[in-house]
């Protein structure tokens, strides 16, 4: 696999030794046990896999490159690069602007932006929509586009399986950039529909065997289908593809609910022509933190500790995860960790930040602590976290 440049700020010694480390002793990647690090009063349990995967390195390569080559000219990225806050903060402090929120909002108007000026494409990819826009104004965007190679070969696929008149069953966030940018590609390509989760998945099946009156696909799943759709039809046929940050597990339970839901209807001898078999669109960095994970959750540990930005979705579904048996706590960095007494954590599910007792509670010699980070954290960030801990835990 290539080998990118990265800024030396996103790197860490420790990290980075332990991941040499790993990698020469299993170069096939089939242990995923943690990695163990003993300190004065905690140990860590590290993930064997966590931190920037192929397609951040390469967009974070990128950027930093044309930061580099072309210091006179306006440089915009149509949102922010990755879900991380070190990295898009420092993106702002070297004069990139942000074209636009995660949530599609328009930040720096159209008519301000001009041929001369470099767009840069983010790793989540983008509409077909904004890449007529910069077509139009004449900015050259191929030499300045950062999706990454996973987040195409789901449009790839999708493409396929419009040409062959499947409807693409979309397991994403409807609002996220990246779930944004697959629609509008396979809604190109086919008839198209986003579900959320397994719940939702289970209410679209419910149009295939017209279960549910028509109406109430276009109330339920409005401003997530594709135009013309229509639920009686158009669901004969399907295939399901994914944001490339869910959880995997859930792509492929509700891959296997639709596989069933057409044996049950349409009969074991005709599956083959209601539905497409696409495993191979899941994201292999996606798949290894989440496997690395589920490894965590058979260690034994006071609490776990997760780094990432608070709107990262595949963080957010490692915190899922974890806090199935551990206390856990999403941190953007070391900042969050005040003290013995206080950290400042997010709660995805009520999506706030709030301040939880911390160590002060665990009277014992040693603590454990579990950790792992997303896949858009730099490895400097997660070391910074382990030696807050440390430090705290070590005050008197």
């Amino acid at each position: 696999m290539k080998k990118f440049e990265i800024p030396e700020k996103y790197k860490a010694s420790i990290i980075g030794e332990i991941k040499e480390k790993r990698k020469s002793e299993d170069r096939m990647k089939k242990d995923f046990s943690p990695s163990k690090l003993e300190f004065d009063g905690v140990e860590f349990v590290l993930a064997r896999h966590f931190g920037f995967c192929y397609g951040v390195e390469n967009a974070v390569e990128k950027v930093y490159k044309v930061l580099d080559d072309f210091p006179e000219k306006r440089i915009y990225l149509l949102s922010q690069m990755i879900h991380n806050p070190t990295v898009n903060e420092d993106l702002l402090d070297r004069g990139i602007k942000f074209i636009m929120d995660t949530k599609g909002n328009q930040l720096v108007p159209w008519e301000t932006i001009s041929s001369e000026d470099i767009v840069l494409i983010p790793a989540f990819g983008t509409t077909l929509e904004i890449e007529e826009i910069l077509k139009e104004k004449g900015v050259v965007s191929k030499d300045y586009d950062t999706t990454c190679p996973f987040v195409e070969k789901v449009w790839n696929r999708s493409e396929k399986l419009g040409e062959k008149d499947y409807t693409i069953i979309i397991h994403g966030k409807a609002a996220h950039e990246e779930t944004r940018a697959t629609f509008s590609h396979s809604s190109q390509n086919g008839k198209s529909v986003i579900v959320k989760d397994i719940k939702e998945a289970k209410l679209l099946a419910q149009f295939i065997d017209k279960q549910l009156p028509p109406e109430d696909f276009y109330s339920f799943f409005e401003g997530k289908y594709s135009p013309g759709f229509d639920p009686y039809t158009d669901l004969e046929k399907v295939g399901v593809v994914n944001q490339t940050t869910m959880l995997a597990t859930e792509t492929h339970e509700i891959s296997q609910y639709f596989k069933n839901k057409m044996t049950s209807v349409f009969g074991e001898e005709e599956l083959s022509n209601h539905f497409a078999d696409t495993r191979d669109t899941l994201c292999y960095a996606t798949n290894d933190n989440q496997k690395a994970t589920l490894e965590l959750m058979k260690e034994e540990g006071d609490f776990a500790v997760v780094v990432g930005g608070y709107n990262s979705s595949n963080t957010m579904h490692l915190v899922e995860l974890l806090e199935q048996k551990f206390p856990t706590f999403f941190v953007q960095n070391a900042e969050k960790i005040v003290g013995k007494n206080c950290i400042n954590h997010f709660d995805i599910h009520t999506k706030e930040e709030k301040t939880t007792d911390f160590i002060s509670k665990f009277n014992k010699e040693k603590i454990k602590v579990i950790i792992t980070c997303g896949a858009s954290c730099p490895d400097s960030v997660l070391n910074q976290v382990i030696e807050k801990i440390v430090y705290v835990v070590n005050q008197p």
